[in-house]
């Protein structure tokens, strides 16, 4: 499997000393992200929940979501495209309408979905980058969220307009707020990529950081993986 490796957001990042809140933009440039300000209170008792999230290489995004405190798994895959064309092969072509994506499942009584997104928005990926992430170029590794209730899309609406409002990033955010189709587990291979490789350069290089950036910025949701 061929990842192409250049100097990016994520290799710059690992130099930099951020604070919690913070996240990396295209440039490098540290910017703070607020909290939500339209978002589900936490349940009284437990339930589950998923969200579909698109940000690059679902290796990076499904590690740092494994590490996030409620998330009860991480599923790489496909999104927006059929199930004919839901392979790797297929998707890396870039004309099948798939991102590579992660299914979060998680628990509506430690964590809700604003607080998943800020993990989202800052750690995760840069959501300025049209069509790209990265190293990663075509829209199968697009920003996307794949909302599946009504309650999904408002909240993520509302958070993309808030950072856009405030200027967060230098650039607008080019996240998709699109209703969840159907989603499609990815091949085994890919499933803890991270995890099972990461002496793999491109995971060192683009994705382990992630990881840590979550750790440090927001140690009040990180967890070790089980």
């Amino acid at each position: 499997m061929l990842r192409i490796l250049v100097r990016g957001c994520a290799v710059l990042a690992a130099a930099l000393p951020l604070g919690r809140g913070a996240a990396c933009n295209a440039a490098g440039d540290v910017v703070s992200i607020p909290n939500p300000t339209v978002d589900s209170p936490l349940a009284t008792t437990r339930g589950q929940e998923t969200l579909v999230l698109a940000g690059g290489c679902f290796w990076g995004i499904q590690a740092v979501f494994e590490h996030v405190k409620g998330v009860i798994k991480a599923t790489s895959g496909y999104a927006g495209g059929s199930a004919d064309t839901a392979q790797y092969e297929s998707v890396s072509t870039g004309r099948t309408g798939h991102a590579e994506s992660v299914q979060v499942t998680y628990d509506l009584s430690q964590i809700s979905c604003g607080q998943l997104l800020k993990v989202f928005f800052s750690v995760a990926h840069d959501p300025t980058q049209l069509n790209q992430q990265g190293p990663d170029v075509g829209t199968q590794y697009r920003s996307a969220i794949f909302y599946s209730s009504e309650d999904q899309k408002r909240i993520a609406q509302a958070y993309v307009d808030l950072l856009n409002q405030a200027k967060v990033f230098q650039r607008p955010i080019v996240t998709q707020v699109v209703a969840l189709k159907a989603f499609y587990p990815a091949e085994d291979y890919h499933q803890d990529y991270a995890l099972h490789h990461p002496e793999n350069l491109y995971i060192a290089i683009n994705d382990l950081p992630k990881v840590d950036h979550l750790r440090k910025q927001f140690p009040e949701y990180y967890v070790e993986k089980k």
